[in-house]
């Protein structure tokens, strides 16, 4: 995946959001999203993850700190910074009494964006609702309202778009439609922010990756290099014999044995000079201890972050 130049198209600096109950959803966000590049934002439930899009898209006002986007300040120049921007919500909500086309239509005049038909009908043929055009929303399915939510997002034309969650709830068919379109777009060069549970699509979709632990960011990166930094990998030796500890000579490795006893496991950072397999595979064997298969894995993104949530949480608690 080719990399964005760096190129803020979204600023954050100094964010702090308090509620009125005295709860602090965030604290001291600073961030920039460059122009053109996919950047997932993870986050256990509570973190403040709709909360960070809400002030970028000027549904919430923050506490203090500025935002801008494309240029713009969001709370003085707020007209000119909306319209830059689309937003898909989690929640399901749409005028259900209008027809998919006047719902669109509609949204494409709210931002001053002259008609253009030909554009509309390309985004519904791409969301496959070209033939619901002219149906209620009302009477449409949850994962078709997910996609008019999609196309009112897209209707303006916007150069950065905001999906929160837009994996939830929705079949198999509309996540490809959408994940396919989301590459178009960035091809395009559409900034795509995104926040997901599916931490695999993240994974496969994203050029940098931010985590939001109780409201702070704990790390921005690149994905590639996070995943360098961070992975780790294991090998997982299946013994011959089952054991009931480790000898005290390799207690000193990252070893786990397995609650059988038949699986000794050694985690090993790949990217040092020295493994230390060849040091473990040979006290092994002087020891007696054999092996009769060996398999190697490496760390998912999705264990990196629960990795981060985990040593995050220990530190503030």
């Amino acid at each position: 995946m080719t990399l964005a130049t760096p190129n803020p198209i979204v600023c954050l600096r100094g964010i702090d959001k308090t509620y009125a109950s005295g709860f602090l959803a965030l604290k001291n966000v600073n961030l920039d999203i460059n122009r053109g590049e996919i950047f997932a934002l993870l986050g256990p439930n509570g973190a403040g993850k709709t909360t960070l899009i809400n002030i970028i898209c000027g549904i919430t006002n923050a506490s203090s700190g500025t935002v801008s986007a494309d240029g713009h300040d969001t709370v003085r120049d707020y007209r000119a910074a909306r319209a830059t921007i689309g937003l898909v919500p989690q929640e399901l909500h749409t005028d259900a009494f209008e027809s998919v086309w006047t719902t669109i239509k509609f949204s494409r005049g709210l931002f001053g964006k002259a008609p253009d038909a030909a554009y509309l009908e390309k985004v519904l043929r791409d969301l496959s609702l070209w033939d619901k055009r002219n149906a209620k929303i009302m009477t449409l399915s949850g994962g078709m309202k997910r996609r008019v939510l999609i196309a009112k997002a897209l209707a303006h034309e916007p150069k950065i778009l905001f999906l929160d969650e837009p994996s939830a709830g929705v079949d198999v068919e509309l996540r490809h439609d959408m994940w396919r379109m989301v590459r178009e777009l960035r091809v395009q060069g559409t900034t795509i922010i995104l926040t997901t549970h599916y931490i695999e699509e993240a994974e496969d979709m994203a050029d940098r990756i931010g985590v939001i632990s109780k409201g702070e960011l704990i790390v921005v990166e690149d994905k590639d290099a996070l995943m360098r930094k961070l992975g780790k990998k294991q090998l997982s030796l299946t013994l011959r014999h089952p054991m009931t500890n480790i000898p005290a000579e390799l207690s000193e490795k990252s070893l786990e044995l397995s609650e059988d006893g038949q699986t000794l496991v050694y985690t090993f950072d790949s990217q040092k000079e020295e493994t230390g397999i060849a040091d473990l595979l040979r006290l092994m064997s002087k020891h007696g201890i054999e092996f009769k298969d060996l398999r190697s894995s490496e760390s998912s993104l999705e264990d990196i972050f629960v990795s981060l949530i985990h040593q995050s949480n220990t530190v503030n608690s």
